[in-house]
């Protein structure tokens, strides 16, 4: 998609370049203190190290443009990569809810990279129902604590992790909806399990996390108790925004279309076979349009919105899209893609091609499963009305 940018957005498209183009990753340079330096830098450029976060809290409070300049522009550079849990979920949800107490607790170690954070959502028999959790917390008589019980799961990062934000169970009495806190604690303490769930595609990523009697201090709490689904919901909506990973992939499936230029198919190359071409231009016509949906959510966010019921669309068609990417990088490496390891036949990109597809599967289940989506999509987009029959 061509977009006419300002004069004004040139000048920013060039600058970005450039900071990019200048700070990039030399090979053999020490990878850890790049990516700090990396960050420092962004920091002195006016907030560009936290590109979403709004200008009272350090942000660069750009436009939509600049959003969309940045984000295309950092797909394709190499750039450190972030931990989301923090930067991109906790703190809009610390910065809409949290005491300034809090803010000033958590917010510069999240930005600063200091602290791993990990998401406490999914349970077993509360995945994408979430509001069926049975995690308790429950408060001491002196009212200085929760003690926490339960068990979490796909718990992404959880091994790595310094502290989790976790949704628990106060109150069971009304709809279960209600009664949900929201809670922030270390995770290296006693009473917390992390067991590894290794996935399809041989990674370990993701992981089953038991709590046994763990204090949590009530100042640990955001907002109020028994609120936490309001926060949730909030907290979803920025998830589900970042996984649809619109920019990652353009950059994607423009390195498909270039690899499969390099397949021969009779006297061509894969990309000269009709039916796969078809494939490419349906894909590349549904990114676009899901890249129009995108640019709409920026400039709502540009007015000080946050994400809406949006945010579901960009999530299923985003990750649906990503999970084509992969399945058509496996048709393009053909009965190369089921190789394991860095010496097997065949085209380079194929080596990791059936790992990626097997990874893929779950990019429509994590951060609320299609299904859910669509549900969020018929009723607040759409204002299907559920039949009272």
């Amino acid at each position: 998609m061509d977009i006419e940018l300002e004069p004004a957005d040139l000048a920013f498209q060039e600058e970005v370049q450039n900071f990019l183009n200048d700070n990039a990753y030399k090979p053999g340079d020490d990878f850890n203190a790049w990516r700090m330096a990396w960050f420092a830098t962004a920091k002195d450029k006016g907030g560009w190290d936290i590109p979403k976060w709004p200008t009272e809290f350090g942000g660069p409070g750009w436009s939509p443009t600049q959003h969309y300049i940045w984000e295309k522009a950092t797909a394709v550079a190499n750039t450190p990569w972030d931990m989301p849990f923090g930067l991109s979920m906790l703190a809009p949800i610390l910065m809409g809810y949290g005491t300034e107490e809090q803010q000033q607790r958590f917010l510069p170690d999240i930005r600063a990279r200091k602290v791993n954070w990990c998401q406490g959502y999914s349970e077993p028999g509360a995945g994408s129902d979430l509001a069926n959790l049975k995690t308790k917390a429950e408060l001491s008589e002196d009212g200085s604590h929760y003690v926490v019980n339960g068990t979490k799961i796909w718990t992404t990062m959880a091994h790595i992790a310094d502290w989790i934000f976790c949704l628990t169970r106060t109150d069971d009495s009304g709809k279960k909806q209600q009664g949900i806190t929201f809670l922030l604690f270390p995770m290296k303490q006693d009473g917390i399990e992390v067991k590894p769930i290794i996935t399809l595609g041989g990674a370990h990523s993701v992981n089953m996390v038991h709590f046994t009697d763990v204090n949590v201090p009530v100042e640990n709490r955001i907002g109020e108790e028994g609120k936490g689904w309001t926060y949730a919901k909030g907290l979803l909506q920025h998830e589900r925004t970042g996984l649809a990973g619109i920019s990652r992939s353009i950059v994607a499936l423009e390195d498909l279309k270039a690899q499969a230029t390099t397949v021969k198919r009779g006297n061509g190359t894969l990309m000269d076979d009709p039916a796969y071409r078809a494939k490419i231009a349906e894909l590349e016509v549904d990114l676009m349009a899901v890249e129009f949906t995108e640019l709409r959510s920026l400039a709502s966010a540009s007015t000080g919105a946050g994400p809406g019921p949006e945010s579901s669309i960009l999530k299923l068609k985003g990750t649906e899209i990503q999970q084509r990417i992969q399945k058509l990088t496996v048709e393009a490496g053909g009965i190369y893609s089921a190789a394991w390891g860095a010496t097997t036949p065949g085209h380079k990109f194929a080596r990791g091609g059936m790992s990626g597809y097997l990874a893929s599967r779950s990019f429509t289940i994590y951060g609320g499963a299609s299904e859910v989506q669509k549900d969020v999509i018929a009723k607040n987009v759409l204002e299907i009305k559920r039949s009272s029959s």
